[in-house]
């Protein structure tokens, strides 16, 4: 596993889905390593704090440093090759000799050029799973001038105002050269792979979407639910708190819910922005960066997840975390995230704030209509999105590209 953010050093993610399927090959009876680069954390972390992480038993981690610090990473930025980190990795692949090499999150790992280290002998299967919009977009979010989706590419002017300079190689046919070193590139939802075909992304894509280890969700037992300070209902809403993820939209209809509580779970640079927003709501809680254990005690005693993202998320992790928990989902119409409640039947998505609050007044006014969806939730995460599901597509996967290898000879 190549990526740029993993363990202690990450912001979840792409790094939970990378530490996941870890887990679940390890269990399988393979050899597994993760090749990740700690300055890149470092460099972009902010106040963000180190991630509690045990790694489990058997995994091996190697947390690259570029000795040319954060210019190395400028330069990958800038340039979308590598530094000196590719003599390291070329290394570490060579002494592997691995069956499969995977890449995920590559923005700060060596950027498009990582696609192309490799194994000597050329045999190891080559997979990408692109977690984010980063081969589409310099911020990776296609979220512009950080007020809306992105309708078309303004790419200089966009990087420009956030603040980064624009990147040179993204008016070159690099990317595309570069992904045709992969046997698959793969993404986790249909509007992810329909949004990078109409992007210019050549190289088709697979689509596999995220699962949840064997050991979570209902593997958590009778563990009791989470019990608020006040006795009053709650949402839950959870995520890193950056603008473009929409919490500002759920704390303003909590003035609306005197009824209700709004719990928070996560951290980030736009905290303080939130924590101003809810200064005279005492139905707003924050809970803080929860690990998973008392992430899904919030979601089995809410009434419903929220999940206001205004952007194009490829996925929705938490969406999934909820089910799990027999906690149904109310999403806002963007990205993948209709998907997961098409899919399940559990939960509503909403276009405007004034269909939020209906949806959530209704979700407060019939406690067994929550349970109910909830209950199509836990169903549904079991069938589609389980350990057992994900790996037998997975390892399908790997074995379709070594048939197509062999049938090229």
């Amino acid at each position: 596993m190549i990526t740029t953010f993993f363990g202690p050093h990450s912001f979840g993610g792409d790094a939970a889905y990378v530490d996941r399927l870890s887990r679940a090959l390890l269990c399988a009876g393979h050899e597994v390593e993760v090749i990740y680069n700690i300055d890149a954390f470092e460099a972009v972390r902010g106040n963000h704090p180190l991630r509690s992480y045990e790694p489990p038993p058997g995994l091996r981690i190697h947390g690259l440093r570029d000795p040319l610090g954060r210019f190395g990473l400028l330069w990958t930025h800038q340039t979308g090759r590598m530094t000196t980190l590719r003599r390291k990795l070329e290394e570490r692949l060579t002494e592997g000799r691995f069956d499969v090499i995977h890449f995920h999150n590559i923005s700060l790992i060596g950027g498009v050029e990582v696609l192309s280290v490799g194994d000597p002998a050329g045999k190891a299967i080559r997979l990408m799973t692109a977690h984010d919009h980063w081969l589409l977009c310099p911020l990776s979010l296609l979220w512009k001038q950080d007020t809306k989706v992105c309708d078309r590419p303004t790419c200089i002017s966009c990087t420009l105002a956030a603040g980064r300079p624009p990147q040179a190689w993204r008016y070159t046919g690099l990317r595309n050269r570069m992904l045709a070193h992969l046997d698959a590139l793969i993404v986790p939802s249909c509007h992810t792979q329909e949004i990078h075909r109409a992007r210019g992304v050549e190289r088709a894509t697979v689509r596999l979407p995220y699962f949840l280890p064997d050991q979570m969700g209902p593997a958590q037992g009778d563990v009791p639910p989470w019990r608020p300070s006040s006795a009053r209902p709650y949402f839950a809403a959870a995520g890193r708190f950056v603008k473009e993820k929409g919490f500002s939209q759920v704390i303003a209809q909590m003035r609306h819910l005197p009824e209700a509580d709004l719990i928070l779970a996560g951290t980030g640079l736009y905290e303080p922005t939130l924590r101003a927003e809810a200064a005279d709501l005492p139905n707003v809680q924050f809970a803080g960066l929860l690990a998973y254990p008392d992430l899904f005690r919030l979601y089995k005693g809410a009434r419903a997840l929220i999940v206001p993202s205004m952007f194009y998320e490829t996925f929705g992790y938490v969406v999934l975390e909820a089910f799990s928990a027999g906690t149904p989902a109310i999403v806002h119409d963007q990205g993948a995230l209709p998907e997961l409640i098409r899919q399940s039947g559990a939960g509503d998505v909403y276009k405007t704030e004034d269909e939020l609050l209906a949806t959530m007044k209704r979700y407060l006014g019939d406690a067994t209509l929550a349970r109910a969806l909830g209950e199509k939730g836990k169903s549904a995460h079991q069938i589609h999105w389980s350990e057992t599901e994900h790996m037998e597509r997975y390892l399908e996967l790997i074995e379709g590209a070594r048939r197509t290898r062999l049938s090229m000879r």
